[in-house]
């Protein structure tokens, strides 16, 4: 019988607020606002920060301010700046900016791949030799985010199989990292657990990030399936913020400072001050104008303790 690899004691996680909370916000967040809030979480500990996506601002407005929020923010040791590109002029307009790593996007259904970004797979993974040819000698780190990879609100299940051929597709053209993504929180812990072990047996040196949304309230349990199976890298974003403009029922990310109050409280270790998270999620309503869906920010950590009540 072979022995049950241990659990991972420290994990990653990387901030998608600024980008995945932001695109779809009704309120626009003027640009010293976005600058001061993304150097607020530089200081909490997070690894990576997701700060913008260099699109089209036709196609997201929220966004259109992207280079100069990466220009305006205090870049900080230990802590990375990632930016999403959708293609190569994108790129281009990243590198410019000397960020740390490119997030490249695609689906792994053709429906949502053409709703989102008219696209099929097989037409981004010919993008995305372009990019990374560009990329070449840019010291950039090159992710790709693979959506839909637990489910399509438009086809339903993704086999496994085609998942599996598409990473391969990404490593062969020389993507660093992938990112599997839950788009419209349609995952279950046994498929995610399925998933991770089959992608980090085929492929133990590449990084693997794990992408939930909490669509359907599964979002901390099926973290919790790709911690056992392995997984070390996580995306959530501050308050449950976030969700696709292109994918319908898709609610907000995992809440990064639940995740870490989870792992905490697991003694696996995030590298982030939570208390200093949770000062930063406090601001969130002040900053979009409307109430998040965050529970800890709320209810308080677990080691919180209450007077007993008066007789």
């Amino acid at each position: 019988m072979s022995q049950r690899t241990p659990c991972p004691s420290t994990v990653e996680i990387n901030e998608v607020a600024p980008r995945d909370g932001l695109q779809i916000e009704a309120r626009f967040v003027p640009t010293e606002e976005k600058i001061r809030w993304i150097d607020a979480l530089s200081t909490t500990g997070l690894r990576r920060i997701e700060a913008t996506s260099f699109t089209s601002p036709k196609a997201i407005p929220n966004l259109c301010d992207a280079a100069d929020v990466v220009m305006g923010i205090q870049r900080r040791t230990g802590v990375d700046i990632s930016v999403l590109v959708p293609n190569l002029k994108g790129t281009e307009r990243a590198l410019a900016c000397q960020v740390d790593e490119i997030n490249l996007v695609m689906s792994a259904s053709d429906s949502h791949g053409l709703a989102n970004l008219r696209m099929t797979p097989e037409q981004s993974l010919e993008q995305f030799a372009a990019i990374v040819d560009a990329c070449q000698d840019s010291g950039v780190f090159i992710n790709a985010s693979l959506s839909t990879a637990f489910g399509c609100p438009f086809e339903g299940d993704v086999p496994e199989t085609r998942v599996l051929r598409l990473v391969e597709q990404l490593i062969a053209l020389g993507i660093q990292g992938i990112t599997l993504c839950d788009t419209t929180g349609m995952a279950n812990p046994v498929q995610v657990k399925h998933l991770c072990d089959a992608v980090l047996e085929r492929w133990p040196q590449t990084p693997f990030t794990l992408h939930f949304h909490n669509t359907r309230g599964m979002g901390l349990a099926n973290a919790l399936a790709a911690w056992q199976a392995g997984i070390t890298r996580f995306d959530a974003s501050l308050g449950g913020l976030g969700g696709c403009p292109f994918a319908p029922g898709a609610s907000g990310n995992v809440c990064t400072e639940d995740l870490v109050h989870m792992f905490a409280a697991m003694d696996v270790d995030t590298g982030v001050d939570l208390d200093a998270l949770l000062e930063v999620a406090a601001t969130l309503p002040t900053l979009i104008g409307h109430e998040v869906p965050g529970q800890v920010v709320k209810a308080g950590k677990s080691t919180r303790r209450y007077a007993m009540p008066e007789r």
